[in-house]
């Protein structure tokens, strides 16, 4: 049975990089009302991220920097670091569901990117509720979940993720910054792995990494990881490839 129903394509040429101001980038996008979890999980695997109904990959003629990474959850070993990150925040409350939108949502989403225009001149992104809706609720279908941290009563960090039989790919997370002691984003994907490993989830796939980027290269802190070498389409294999990593695990 097809439960893959409308798709429209489009592709994007010769466009502003997001991420490298010198590069144009390229990228295909797919706007699927319905996606099966099979297909999904195909399209995750070969450099594919989902924002609402909109899949997209970049297909850059002339660059080749935003690589797809997926981490081994069962060989995944946590650090020191990473188990002084858990404990700092034993206290937090921690639940999972179905995305959903509140007033505490977009107040704690646009804090996180006032935050970010100022510290990394990310461009100014104050969301609204129906743009959040279309970029975080619509398109979730069976495997779409948001985990929500409380501290006390209050809100602090919500990460959003796709949760599959053969792996959790990581969609996006913001945070509230006045605890930045507690390294809550990290915290989140440390929840993450952590939860598939319960699980038994083969890979967590953190989007794409760009080596030594000030916004991108912060992945490495989860290596070693594999990494995706080629752009394969749905009916060809992945080729990946080991990264160890270069910083020594503390």
């Amino acid at each position: 049975m097809n439960t893959n129903r409308r798709v429209n394509e489009l592709f994007e040429e010769n466009k502003s990089c997001s991420y490298i101001d010198s590069q144009l980038s390229d990228i295909r996008y797919k706007y699927m009302s319905r996606c099966d979890s099979a297909t999904h999980y195909k399209m995750i695997e070969r450099g594919w991220r989902r924002f609402g109904y909109v899949h997209f990959t970049p297909e850059c003629k002339n660059c080749y920097e935003c690589k797809t990474i997926r981490i081994n959850v069962e060989n995944f070993n946590f650090t020191s670091s990473h188990k002084r990150i858990i404990n700092k925040n034993k206290d937090l409350k921690i639940y999972i569901q179905k995305p959903t939108i509140s007033l505490e949502h977009l107040t704690l989403f646009n804090k996180y990117h006032a935050f970010m225009s100022e510290k990394k001149d990310w461009p100014i992104n104050t969301i609204s509720a129906q743009e959040y809706q279309s970029s975080y609720i619509d398109g979730a279908s069976t495997y779409g979940k948001e985990i929500l941290y409380f501290l006390d009563d209050k809100l602090v960090c919500v990460s959003l993720s796709d949760i599959l039989v053969d792996g959790v790919s990581a969609i996006y997370c913001y945070y509230d910054h006045d605890y930045q002691e507690r390294s809550l984003g990290k915290f989140s994907i440390l929840t993450q792995l952590n939860m598939a490993k319960l699980a038994k989830i083969p890979y967590m796939f953190l989007g794409y990494w760009i080596q030594d980027h000030y916004s991108m290269g912060y992945k490495e802190d989860y290596a070693p990881f594999d990494v995706l070498q080629n752009r394969p389409s749905l009916d060809e294999e992945c080729i990946w490839e080991k990264y160890e990593g270069k910083n020594e695990k503390r």
